[in-house]
């Protein structure tokens, strides 16, 4: 055993080194060339944050390993001598919330600030608004904890009297209990009125873990349920509507004309919205303003790369058409099988969660049979599932395009990602990786059965003052299970149109 847990940990340790320079090279690859060799700080923090949200969801299959470590142990004690999963899961998720309420806000705040400002001025502001969000987090945390950071636990008041050690054993259907007459077990003839709620105060840790994940949730449910159909649906349509075979040199010229022009209104526009800057005035116009630019830019790449491809030039033009022929064969075939994931997904929604008792385990029985075959097996498909459930939320996000206060999510595009764009996207994806794997430490709680995970995310967040009717009632699953199904049916009925090049555009007078 002791064994085991070495190597648990060596996996552990290499993992943890093997996502962090993964990190570091899509950080290289996506940043855009206008900050190379600058804003090292959000570059840290983007590091960081998609590390930890990585390690968060592989910590579910160590859990279960850990777990493992155990089972067969023959001693008592044996399972003190594992990870501290439960400390290192609150170690974690309290580092997920600081950076997602914290660090990266004033990571964004100091990107974002007027280039103008010296950097004294830029950290100062920055830390001002950091600080406030500071003080308004702790006021609202501090409030809530005080006043319903309790967990009630319904239990049932059970007692019985003694009786003689029988001389013969005689148990049917009628005395399930030993001896008989007035002897009785309690368990078995306790009345409903003999349950009662055991009330106790959850740790400070804990209660932030709860009240992120709820926050978690809320998106996860919207950005999840959409992402789980858009995701291989997006993948197949995009198959779909591919360019079908390479355009005329006179069609070339003629959309590469028009999309000329539009360039130029949006540099007019840019460099309006620029003199509007440094005059002061940011409106609401301005803002608004700027979200349509910016969208519109977005299309106009967008554009520009479908008439690339439909266009091929150069020396290796038929080689980069077949290679554009091979990645549409290529977004096929990985649609196909996210398509089953997906509905594997959500039929385990259904079936285990939804429906009260459950009809069978289904995904549960697939992992453990898998780890009979070979004890990591069912372990990496369940890392598996829970990796495509944050692509799907992922997905999700860059389908709604959703405007939140200050910024507007945009996909991370190779080689053209900002890093206030870098910075958001890895916030959403650590506000919602607590939430995955909340969800998937109770979609597969036979599984991960006895684990830290489950304790906290099971046990404890489920029975939390306010909060547990949102996991009785199953709102969130609902809520998941309700958008996918209607995402479904958006792409069925209009997934297969190609989409047209954008037009003209004009700003808010």
């Amino acid at each position: 055993m002791g064994d085991f847990n070495l190597a648990l940990v060596i996996v552990a340790v290499v993992v943890c080194i093997i996502v962090f320079l993964f990190n570091v090279y899509l950080l290289v690859n996506y940043q855009h060339p206008d900050d190379k060799n600058q804003a090292y700080f959000p570059k840290l923090v983007v590091v960081l944050g998609l590390s930890v949200a990585a390690i968060s969801i592989l910590m579910l299959p160590a859990d279960v390993a850990n777990r493992q470590a155990c089972r067969h142990a023959i001693y008592n004690g044996a399972c003190n001598l594992t990870l501290p999963m439960k400390d290192l899961w609150l170690a974690v998720y309290i580092l997920d919330a600081v950076l997602v309420f914290f660090v990266i806000p004033f990571a964004m705040f100091y990107y974002e600030g007027d280039l103008d400002k010296s950097v004294g001025k830029r950290i100062k502001s920055a830390l001002l608004w950091m600080v406030t969000t500071a003080i308004v987090c702790a006021l609202i945390l501090g409030i809530l904890y005080g006043l319903v950071g309790k967990v009630d636990f319904t239990v049932r008041h059970l007692s019985s009297s003694t009786t003689s050690f029988p001389g013969t054993w005689g148990f049917n259907s009628g005395q399930q209990c030993i001896g008989s007459g007035a002897h009785q077990c309690s368990a078995y003839s306790a009345s409903p009125s003999s349950e009662k709620t055991w009330t106790m105060r959850t740790t400070f840790p804990e209660y932030v873990v709860a009240l992120a994940t709820i926050v978690g949730s809320v998106l996860f449910a919207i950005f999840g349920g959409v992402g789980i159909a858009c995701l291989p649906l997006g993948l197949i349509f995009s198959f779909i509507r591919r360019p079908k075979a390479v355009i005329t040199r006179s069609q070339y010229i003629k959309e590469a004309t028009e999309l000329g022009k539009k360039a130029k209104e949006l540099k007019k526009a840019t460099e309006s919205l620029h003199q509007e800057e440094r005059s002061g005035s940011k409106g609401r116009k301005f803002r608004k303003n700027v979200k349509e630019v910016e969208k519109e830019l977005f299309q106009l790449e967008e554009d520009v790369k479908l008439l690339e491809e439909m266009y091929p030039q150069g020396e290796k033009a038929e080689t980069s058409w077949a290679l554009t022929v091979l990645g549409y064969l290529a977004k096929l075939v990985l649609g196909i099988l996210g398509l089953v994931v997906s509905v594997a997904w959500v039929a385990h929604i259904i079936i285990y969660l939804l429906i009260d008792p459950p009809i069978s385990p289904f995904l549960n029985e697939v992992f453990i049979k898998l780890d009979d075959i070979w004890g990591l097996l069912g372990t990496a498909a369940f890392a598996f599932f829970c990796f495509y459930l944050l692509l799907a939320v992922i997905a999700g996000a860059m389908m709604l395009g959703l405007r939140l206060v200050f910024v507007t999510i945009h996909p991370m595009k190779w080689g053209a990602t900002l890093m206030n764009s870098f910075l958001f996207n890895v916030g959403l994806i650590l506000l919602c990786s607590i939430s995955v794997i909340q969800f998937c430490s109770t979609a597969f709680a036979y599984y991960a059965q006895a684990t830290a995970a489950q304790e906290i995310f099971g046990h404890t967040l489920e029975s939390l003052r306010g909060i547990k009717y949102l996991y009785k009632y199953n709102v969130f699953q609902i809520a998941f299970v309700v958008l996918a199904g209607l995402t479904f049916v958006y792409y069925a009925a209009f997934g297969w149109r190609r989409r047209k090049p954008s037009g003209r555009f004009q700003l808010s007078a």
